[in-house]
């Protein structure tokens, strides 16, 4: 663990057992139970041998190995093996999140990610690690990729409308944006306002202005 060097990509242990360690990515890293394991995680939720990450020529490669609780990229569920990108979170059946960064030269200076904010009334939202705190209380598991992109565009525009073809636009990009219906922008909107609700119920985060795109409400 934590070799020399600022070239290789790292992975960063948070919330869980793991806390605050990070291990650099210059040989395959085993993800289990199993003392044997590079990284081992001491939970009956975590099998042996839960997940590998492989450095290959083309990236760094995630792989769950069958485990029976999963792993998690950025709130999805890992089916078939995928590349890390810069900033996803990676979760082993959900007792420890890690967060990928390609190379420990892109860390803060302090070495470490953002720690849990203080409680706080409101929304916060960490482009960086892509988490996100209602009322003081992360979201777990993490919001899925196109949930957080809808929510960022948001917040980047607090308390102001931001109209449905910019929020396709920054979910779906533009060059894929041409053929997302009403329908798959409703539906997203629907699962956001859910995952909110799970941590506050009484406070309608995102609100419709009919005719004109959806609003952030920062407002306590």
């Amino acid at each position: 663990m934590e070799a020399g060097g600022n070239e290789l990509p790292v992975l960063i242990g948070q919330l869980g057992p793991l806390n605050g360690q990070r291990w650099q990515i210059g040989q395959l890293l085993m993800i289990g139970r199993d003392p044997g394991c590079n990284i081992v995680i001491i939970d009956r939720q975590i099998s042996r041998y839960h997940a590998r990450i492989t450095p290959t020529p083309e990236g760094i490669l995630l792989e769950d190995l069958g485990s029976k609780n999963g792993t998690y990229v950025n709130g999805d569920l890992l089916g078939e093996p995928c590349y890390l990108k810069d900033g996803d979170q990676v979760q082993v059946a959900l007792i420890q999140h890690f967060t990928y960064l390609s190379s420990d030269a892109t860390m803060p200076l302090d070495g470490m990610l953002i720690p849990t904010p203080a409680i706080h009334p409101g929304l916060i939202l960490d482009e960086r690690s892509r988490r996100v705190w209602v009322g003081g209380q992360e979201l777990i598991p993490p919001l899925s990729a196109p949930q957080f992109r809808l929510l960022q565009i948001l917040y980047k525009h607090p308390n102001q409308v931001v109209s449905r073809i910019d929020l396709v636009d920054a979910v779906w990009k533009e060059d894929e944006s041409g053929g997302v219906s009403d329908q798959a922008l409703d539906a997203l909107i629907r699962r956001l306002r859910n995952r909110l609700a799970d941590l506050d119920s009484h406070h309608n985060w995102i609100v419709t202005v009919r005719g004109h795109g959806l609003r952030l409400d920062m407002m306590e």
